[in-house]
Parts: C-alpha cells; sequence; structure tokens
C-alpha cells in the first residue's frame, strides 16, 4: 500500500503542500474526489482511528507539555506514521488537517470523519457554546467522508449549552439524511475556578449518554464517543449504539491506559478506539510502537 500511496500523492513534502494551495486550490477537491474510500465497517466490524481535531479549539497540549501540538508538520509526520500503519483504519481531523493528508496521499483506504464543532476553544468564557465551525454535513459529504463527529458538553449552569445541543441534533440529522455516520462525544461539564472540566463519574457519564442519544430525529447514524471510566459494564449499558472508546490526554502509565483499553474493548457495543494524543504524543516520542500496542488490543 506505501507505494499505491506514494505514487497517488499530490504532494511530496510539506512545501509542496504549501505551493499547491496557493497556486492550484482546486486540486484539494480533485484528490478528495480520487481518494480511494472505504466502507466504515468491514472484515472483524472493529475500527482503530487517530484523532487530531485538537489544535483547532485551541487545545495545544500534551500532559505537561503546554506547547506540544505547537508545530503543524510535526503534527503531519506523527499522523502519517500512525496511518502507515495497516491496523489503523482511520482518521478524524478538521479540514486543514485532513486537506494535507489527502495532498500527501496519506487517506486512500481509510475511514475519514471530519470534525465539526470547534467553535468551544479551551478556556474562552464562551467554551460551552460550541457551535458548528468546523465541517458541515454538506462538507463531509461532498468530500466522501464516513462521517462527522460533534463534541456535546452539557453544563447545566451554562446556557451555551442549548446552543451546543441545538447544533448537535441539526448535525445528527444532516447527517443522517446523506447516509453518514453521527458520531456524538458527551460529557457532563462544570467550571472548577473559571475552567471547563469533565465530569467521570459514572453516573454522570450515563447521564451524558442518555441526552446526547436522543439528540435528532434519528439515531439510525449515531455512534458514540465515550471515555474509559470506572464501572465501563455499567456505563455501557446505558446505551445500544455502536461505539468508540476515547482515549484522551495521557493522564497514567501507558501500561495502566492500555489495560483499562483492553478491559473496555471486550464489551459487546465497543467497537473499537478513536485515540489522539496518546498515541501521537507517547511519552518515549515512538508513536509506531504506541500505535502497535493499540492496533493489537483492537484487531
Amino acid at each position: 500500500m506505501s507505494e499505491t500511496l506514494a505514487h497517488r500523492a499530490v504532494c511530496a513534502s510539506y512545501a509542496d503542500v504549501t505551493e499547491v494551495r496557493a497556486s492550484d486550490p482546486a486540486a484539494i477537491d480533485r484528490a478528495w474526489a480520487t481518494r480511494i474510500a472505504r466502507p466504515t465497517v468491514r472484515g472483524n466490524g472493529r475500527l482503530m482511528i487517530v484523532a487530531a481535531d485538537h489544535p483547532a479549539r485551541g487545545a495545544l497540549s500534551v500532559g505537561d507539555r503546554p506547547t506540544a501540538m505547537n508545530s503543524r508538520t510535526d503534527l503531519l509526520d506523527r499522523l502519517r506514521t500512525a496511518l502507515r500503519n495497516p491496523g489503523v483504519d482511520g482518521v478524524l481531523a478538521t479540514a486543514d488537517i485532513l486537506d494535507d493528508l489527502v495532498l500527501l496521499g496519506a487517506l486512500d483506504d481509510k475511514v475519514v470523519i471530519s470534525s465539526m464543532n470547534r467553535g468551544g476553544l479551551a478556556g474562552a468564557s464562551f467554551e460551552l457554546d460550541d457551535r458548528m465551525t468546523g465541517y458541515s454535513a454538506a462538507g463531509t459529504a461532498k468530500a466522501g467522508m464516513n462521517g462527522g463527529k460533534m463534541l456535546c458538553r452539557i453544563d447545566l449552569d451554562d446556557p451555551g449549552t442549548l446552543s451546543t445541543l441545538t447544533a448537535c441534533a441539526e448535525a445528527v440529522d444532516s447527517l443522517a439524511a446523506a447516509g453518514l455516520m453521527a458520531m456524538v462525544e458527551p460529557f457532563l461539564s462544570r467550571r472548577v475556578d473559571g475552567k471547563v472540566k469533565n465530569d467521570l463519574s459514572a453516573d454522570a457519564v450515563i447521564k451524558s449518554i442518555h441526552i446526547s442519544q436522543g439528540l435528532g430525529s434519528t439515531s439510525a447514524y449515531t455512534w458514540m464517543k465515550l471515555p474509559v471510566v470506572d464501572e465501563m459494564e455499567r456505563v455501557m449499558d446505558a446505551t445500544t449504539l455502536p461505539t468508540l472508546l476515547l482515549g484522551g490526554d495521557p493522564q497514567t502509565a501507558p501500561e495502566e491506559t492500555f489495560a483499562s483499553w483492553a478491559k473496555a474493548l471486550a464489551l459487546p457495543s465497543v467497537r473499537g478506539l478513536i485515540v489522539g494524543r496518546t498515541l501521537l504524543y507517547p511519552r518515549d516520542e515512538d508513536v509506531a510502537a504506541a500505535v502497535d500496542t493499540a492496533v493489537s488490543l483492537v484487531h
């Protein structure tokens, strides 16, 4: 596949990407139109997805490194390393990143999921009014992607939550009308000392599932993206929707993280992992090894 990807790439370097963007921006649409797509589910029905939509929300930190994701070319290097692993089924990202990757020939035969609402900027007073400032359902469909993902943080004390819920409900309907996956990532959230914190207790995650899985006028195309927390058996009993586990920002030793994923992956409605910083920015900087471990858990 690597030879095929290299042959199909519009650009061979990051300098080429910038040149094409400046001189022939229509090349991006052509690259999407000729990309080799794939169905969302195939083989054993499980998915290993890498995520890279944090920068568009101003979230550039990884663990105790506040500027870890500052470099776009470094992030692209890490993503391309991950996507070269045949066990990595696809990627979730915003348009700036996905357009770079399609020009570089890295998205053939991969599941591609768009990131839709990036308006809730990290640390902003309006963080929980998370409107759709990324991909639209129409843009997702035009590019031949598999679906779109929306973050749905719910703070009962913040009126901005209502705008987020409304936007997510509309996105669920628009994606479903196009026959595309609508992936919802819910949290019960609250402000602590002015900062938004997600409640990762089992009961809070369960409540967020029930609120978010009812969004829209159909659930036929809705999937969940959920954090791995204590009592995952009880958490997953809250839904019949196919679910991908969220990796999140690494806070524990890699061995503990991988062990918690392995246990949760054994639950019937869990269909795989969708992981970003834990795999792309491992403590030992060995991206390929971290990806290999995650792939072995899923496939």
